[in-house]
């Protein structure tokens, strides 16, 4: 199937906003959507044998390039080839627009990529810069607070590439995600240290060093991010007083809360609530936190991350309605398209409607599971 500037898509089921179309029709003109309507199309088209239309989904928080550019511990692969391996799975999950997680923040003794963010970011802008590209990138900076590098190398890259969003971040032991001091040790300990380092010596290091960082880090990341219109995360809020702390920054979005009660808070305050994909798939939390579904009973679930499986997104929104009352297709998928496009200020996307981009994914079920068959951006196929 050509790129064509303008095209017609027949018999397809369409997911909008506020529910679907059985049988409808869609028009594509220069890179948005001309018109759609429901019945027979007003002329001969493509005919999409009754397959699933949907927007183009919008992932905020993915950790995926780091795994292309890692593929082992102690590898790191040709920079511009991870990310074009990269952008071409996240294309083939039907995922239109993408925040590329970028570590900020160095620590001692610990196995991460943070201090490499840069060439990440300098493949990014180069394959951006030449064309390349299958879907829109944007830059979504992971600030691990208690760090004594995170702001100079925040202010770098907002002097260098366009940012537009950060997550505020502290994986020191005793807070937040790990609180319980023995999950921590379970589940952070053997990623992250070297050799046979001390565990005593390594937790008072890190106590430290969020002691001396975390406060100013935050205070000053805050002030930056909204002198200069970036959207802030919260990332593994467990209390109602994080919460709180969220609201005084400004905080948009709540990112993969532990507790009920940080999620209700949350919602609450009009802060929205996101949660990761695979978890919805796996039927909870791998590090032992609060259940996804679980939320969306709740009410409380307002947007679906892929997080570390990018095919996660679109097979976690059709289970969704299997498993939560009172959610329907519709509803999830605004989880993975509208929701997260207003919450990164985003008008122009998110959703099949007149004058909005031809960001759009045909989808079939294997029994059900959906396949992607074709997906285009602006109206180009991407993949």
């Amino acid at each position: 199937m050509p790129d064509l500037d303008q095209f017609l898509l027949t018999n397809a089921r369409l997911v909008l906003a506020d529910g679907v179309i059985e049988k409808g029709w869609l028009a594509v003109d220069k890179g948005e959507i001309a018109d759609l309507g429901e019945g027979d199309a007003p002329e001969k088209g493509l005919d999409m044998g009754g397959d699933y239309l949907l927007p183009g989904l919008i992932e905020l928080h993915t950790d995926h390039l780091e795994a292309h550019y890692t593929p082992r511990p102690s590898v790191r692969w040709h920079t511009l080839s991870a990310v074009m391996a990269y952008d071409a799975q996240i294309a083939s999950a039907g995922i239109t627009t993408v925040f590329d997680s970028i570590r900020l923040g160095s620590a001692a003794l610990e196995s991460t990529i943070a201090s490499e963010g840069r060439q990440l970011a300098d493949a990014l802008e180069e394959a951006r810069q030449g064309g390349h590209l299958r879907v829109e990138h944007r830059t979504h900076l992971r600030c691990e607070l208690a760090t004594h590098d995170v702001v100079t190398d925040f202010d770098y890259f907002r002097e260098t590439y366009p940012i537009h969003m950060i997550s505020l971040m502290d994986h020191t032991p005793g807070q937040r995600q790990f609180q319980n001091l023995d999950q921590w040790l379970k589940f952070y300990m053997p990623r992250r240290v070297r050799g046979d380092a001390d565990v005593e010596e390594f937790i008072q290091t890190k106590l430290a060093k969020h002691q001396q960082y975390a406060a100013f880090s935050r205070t000053s990341l805050v002030k930056s991010a909204r002198e200069h219109g970036i959207v802030i995360a919260s990332h593994d809020d467990a209390t109602a007083g994080h919460v709180e702390e969220a609201v005084a920054d400004g905080v948009a979005i709540a990112e993969f809360p532990t507790t009920l009660e940080a999620a209700l808070a949350s919602h609450k305050a009009g802060i929205r609530v996101m949660m990761g994909a695979p978890n919805v798939v796996r039927g909870g939390s791998h590090s032992g936190n609060i259940a996804a579904a679980d939320l969306a009973r709740e009410g409380v679930l307002d947007i679906l991350s892929s997080d570390y499986v990018p095919a996660s997104l679109l097979l976690a929104a059709f289970q969704l309605p299997e498993r939560v009352d009172g959610i329907d297709l519709a509803a999830a998928i605004r989880m993975v398209s509208d929701t997260p496009a207003k919450a990164t200020g985003l008008d122009d996307r998110g959703r099949l409607e007149k004058g909005r981009r031809a960001d759009i994914v045909r989808v079939i079920q294997a029994g059900t599971t959906p396949i992607i068959r074709r997906v285009w951006r602006q109206g180009r196929i991407a993949a």
